[in-house]
């Protein structure tokens, strides 16, 4: 009865959290099925087409992810104005986010296609050249949807932030259709290649931008844009979003950059080992699917618990939150595996491509449900509080030494191929586990906080 009665005055109830998490879980599990949907409907073109969409959308998840980082900065700026009771500052903090993410995103468009023989020829290495021609093709028309995915992260940042993740859920289910329906019939109807793919990841995300800017301006929020717009830069706001951002995107951008030179090796391992690899991502996602829905909602919680100066509920919640990661993480694994079989007569592979992936995968459910959590949703609650720095360093000096160094021991040296990666990158998750939960135990992340 005494611990029913604290919570009362907790800032989030069990019904709050459900109406938080919920749409989080359907979001994911949406965008993953769409992937897996995409590899599905490419593979129809042969190995070449999955191996080079797989190459090229390596390079674009490094990105998007450096424009989350963004955003995730945004959010935890706007939720500890929240946590305060200063809804005009999260507002004008949501400003900055926009403003910043639209000029950065445009720059990096035009970067690359500047780079983009560069990237080609040097970052991937020696491909064959049917592979080649397929990474080109899809690299020319996806690149000129960076502006507009990014635009929608970062909208859907700003929704979260407030713990309103339904309207980013009803935005994406808009997009996935429309990307869906257009492989359907650019690649099944009219029978064209990559581009067949590629044009509606297009269009599905020039529409989620327009939508979700167009949303995020109406006042029925708390946490909405301004009208009229602001369209100048105020940069003591812009600092206490790229304070996070920044190091979230280094981290991020590190990260992507670990798997971009990792898979430079693995190109060398063979077409099929390059399938095998593509296609393990695609259903690995999967296996996190519940983790991931619920590293946002960390994000959202303990932002505002921080902002509130409410340790103990940031801690109580923390708590709360992993129970679920974990129980979510052994349903979606195990279901997985077993399923499996299945998943694995649906993709057009090579046998040996095919017993490469069923490996990997079931390696993987193995160490996602034992290792993921961690690794990857304990350290939301640090970056809620602004212990980025810490975050920053431990995940790149780790991916360098572990999952990078290792990738070539395992999988070069000791001949393991592609498998040897994805066990380099489970002792990288290890190590990072290990350090992420000693860290906030210390209780070091409390003091992080920075004056808003």
């Amino acid at each position: 009865m005494k611990e029913k009665s604290v919570q009362k005055n907790y800032l989030f109830s069990s019904q709050d959290l459900r109406r938080l998490i919920l749409p989080l879980l359907v979001e994911q599990l949406l965008a993953i099925t769409v992937g897996m949907a995409d590899s599905i409907m490419v593979s129809s073109v042969g190995e070449a087409a999955v191996s080079g969409v797989s190459l090229v959308d390596t390079i674009f998840v490094l990105l998007i992810n450096i424009f989350t980082a963004l955003a995730t900065g945004g959010a935890v700026i706007c939720g500890q104005y929240l946590g305060k009771k200063r809804p005009e500052q999260a507002c004008k903090a949501a400003d900055q986010l926009v403003l910043a993410t639209c000029g950065l995103s445009i720059v990096v468009m035009g970067l690359m296609y500047v780079l983009r023989t560069f990237i080609l020829n040097v970052v991937f290495g020696h491909i064959e050249q049917d592979v080649w021609n397929n990474c080109n093709t899809y690299f020319l028309i996806v690149s000129a949807s960076i502006p507009f995915i990014s635009l929608y992260n970062a909208g859907a940042a700003i929704f979260r932030a407030q713990g309103d993740s339904k309207t980013p859920m009803k935005m994406s289910m808009i997009m996935n259709v429309i990307n869906i329906t257009g492989n359907g019939i650019l690649l099944y109807g009219l029978h064209l290649g990559v581009e067949g793919a590629a044009i509606p990841t297009l269009v599905s995300r020039v529409f989620a931008a327009a939508a979700i800017f167009l949303r995020a301006r109406k006042a029925d929020h708390v946490l909405h844009l301004s009208r009229p717009m602001i369209w100048r830069l105020h940069w003591p706001t812009l600092k206490k979003i790229l304070s996070i951002g920044v190091p979230n995107g280094l981290e991020n951008s590190m990260f992507q950059l670990g798997k971009i030179l990792v898979l430079s090796l693995v190109t060398q391992f063979g077409t099929a080992a390059i399938a095998a690899n593509a296609v393990s991502n695609t259903i690995a996602v999967f296996q996190t699917l519940p983790g991931m829905a619920m590293g946002n909602a960390i994000l959202t919680v303990c932002a505002q618990c921080v902002g509130a100066n409410a340790y103990d509920q940031a801690r109580y919640y923390t708590k709360k939150l992993m129970k679920i990661i974990y129980a979510g993480l052994a349903v979606s694994c195990v279901l997985v595996i077993l399923v499996l079989p299945l998943i694995l007569n649906i993709y057009s592979l090579s046998e040996e491509a095919t017993e490469m992936t069923r490996q990997i995968l079931v390696y993987h459910g193995i160490c996602t449900m034992l290792v993921w959590p961690l690794s990857f949703s304990l350290p939301n609650t640090l970056r809620a509080s602004n212990d980025v720095t810490f975050c920053m360093v431990l995940s790149i000096c780790s991916m360098w030494i572990f999952r990078i160094g290792f990738s070539y021991v395992l999988g070069k040296v000791l001949m393991l191929g592609v498998f040897g990666v994805w066990v380099a990158m489970t002792i990288d998750w290890a190590v990072r586990a290990v350090c992420f939960l000693a860290r906030y135990l210390s209780g070091k992340w409390q003091k992080k906080a920075a004056a808003v």
